[in-house]
């Protein structure tokens, strides 16, 4: 298969590119949602174990989380971590096609891919495949770890199992992300590490109505002139106002973060006027640091109470992500940005440009007669360059920035995190649908994949071979996690897959969205 590691691995990936593009479109297909994933973790768990990996399903607690783990036949050695995400976003439901059109049997509303993580995925497998291809064939010890992610876009799993201690023991950890944001595009992140996330969820519960304004010998129970208690759905209009008014306060405090709501369940829909019993009100908190993620939560706990006393309802706070903020490893990432240079960008063929132009024209969008694709896609930007226009922006004490939970694999091993393009249009703007199907079409995210697990396999390649860079990336993480404080897990909470979340069921009409109560 080649005369050394990095050959054998290109082979592979050369060899099984038409696999991996099936793989690719099938969990585009599942799109399934945050803590949902039964189908998505199902496949992986399924492909891992014919490839030959061990893998314990529902990891850390969690029903669609694996870890899956291969020692190679030469013995023991260096470990390295790989992990596939998996869950999609509600009302992004979009088929890979170019055009606006939801996949087959299921509307608009349901949930699709956007980053997407279903390339995320297949990128990381392809990439472990290539790897153990490789130590395999060449009598390589050591071993790898690919875990399974659930929940991504709660910042769900990865608090959980470095809480568990899944991450523990490993040699380096190699973070693949397609690109969402400039400069961050074919690059590997350098200083700025993302932030802090914390994610919790308000359950309000108008359980006891009749005690509130209740007034001694009042009519009968339920009786239309009776004091009703406002209710649940009063309870989250008060929280949600209140909350947006203290994001507005604590705008001048930092900068590069943000805080997002979503309405879980609700809809116990009536003309009479009995009071909501229920409501659940999801907050994500996106942080530079832990000490603002803190002040801003306790706030809100305060703005809870209140609305739940004023509406005469009780709350529960429910858990479900407390994601440290991130370290980084130079030479983790002088590691990845070799491989990515050797690489290169990934190649997208005319054929491909066609399948975008025509997402352009079906957009009501000029069609570009050039290149369709932005110029960042098929380029690369050196780490110390994106780190400089990345700064730009951020108040010059500031050490983390955006959210994403990688940031907890990094206080456990050296982490490199790296972003491959995904296909983006020139001009715009674009609606979103148009960017989900970009990243469903297997013309258009295949070299997003190939490209992913070629710079995977050579770096993990490189970690493997060379025990002084393994030597030099480890002195480099004990120096800077004694710096930062040496944090331990913050996920103290079960994961929180009992709430609400939407989901897909199947009944006698077939595969439908659903959203509970």
């Amino acid at each position: 298969m080649g005369s050394d590691p990095v050959a054998t691995a290109e082979a592979l990936i050369r060899a099984r590119a038409s696999a991996f593009s099936e793989w690719c479109a099938t969990i585009f297909e599942h799109a399934e949602p945050a803590w949902r994933e039964y189908r998505s973790a199902a496949w992986y768990v399924a492909r891992l174990r014919e490839e030959g990996f061990t893998v314990e399903e529902g990891s850390g607690g969690m029903p669609t989380a694996f870890c899956a783990r291969w020692q190679s036949p030469a013995g023991d050695g260096p470990v390295i971590g790989f992990y596939a995400e998996y869950d999609a976003v509600p009302g992004n439901c979009q088929a890979a096609r170019p055009e606006r059109a939801p996949r087959d049997g299921l509307g608009f509303g349901a949930a699709g891919h956007t980053d997407p993580h279903s390339a995320l995925g297949i990128g990381a497998l392809a990439g472990a495949l290539a790897t153990k291809a490789a130590m395999t064939e060449h009598r390589i010890p050591g071993g790898i770890q690919i875990t399974g992610e659930p929940a991504e876009k709660l910042r769900g799993s990865k608090p959980l199992h470095a809480a568990k201690g899944y991450y523990d023991g490993l040699t380096a950890m190699l973070s693949f992300h397609p690109f969402y944001m400039l400069p961050l595009c074919n690059t590997v992140r350098w200083d700025t590490q993302c932030g802090a996330a914390y994610a919790f969820v308000y359950r309000f519960r108008c359980d006891t109505p009749q005690v509130w304004g209740a007034i001694d010998g009042a009519p009968i129970p339920q009786s239309h002139s009776d004091i009703r208690a406002p209710g649940a759905n009063d309870a989250l209009l008060l929280m949600l106002q209140s909350g947006r008014t203290l994001r507005d306060s604590f705008l001048p405090h930092r900068g590069g973060w943000s805080v997002s709501e979503a309405i879980l369940s609700a809809g116990q829909a009536t003309a009479d006027n009995l009071p909501a019993q229920a409501t659940d009100l999801q907050y994500m908190l996106r942080m530079p640091d832990l000490a603002m993620a803190e002040a801003f939560s306790k706030r809100l706990d305060t703005l809870a109470e209140h609305a739940a006393a004023m509406s005469g309802c009780t709350v529960q706070k429910v858990w479900v992500s407390k994601s440290r903020p991130g370290i980084t490893n130079h030479v983790m990432a002088e590691v990845v940005w070799r491989a990515f240079q050797a690489v290169g960008p990934p190649d997208w063929t005319e054929a491909a440009r066609d399948q975008a132009r025509a997402v352009q024209a079906a957009c009501g969008l000029p069609v570009d007669t050039g290149d369709p694709l932005i110029a960042e896609c098929v380029s690369l930007i050196d780490p110390r360059e994106a780190e400089a226009v990345l700064r730009q922006d951020l108040p010059p004490a500031q050490i983390n920035s955006t959210s994403d939970d990688y940031t907890d694999m990094t206080w456990h091993c050296p982490t490199a995190r790296f972003y491959v393009a995904r296909p983006a249009l020139r001009g715009g703007p674009y609606p979103p649908w148009a960017m989900n199907a970009l990243g469903g079409i297997p013309a258009l995210i295949d070299p997003t994949v190939t490209t992913a697990a070629r710079v995977l396999a050579r770096s993990a390649l490189e970690l493997l071979c060379d025990p002084e860079r393994r030597a030099a990336a480890w002195r480099e993480f004990e120096t800077r996690r004694a710096e930062a404080g040496a944090l331990p897990p913050l996920a103290d909470y079960d994961p929180p897959i009992a709430l609400p979340w939407p989901e897909y069921v199947e009944t006698v009409r077939g595969r439908h969205w659903h959203i509970p109560y």
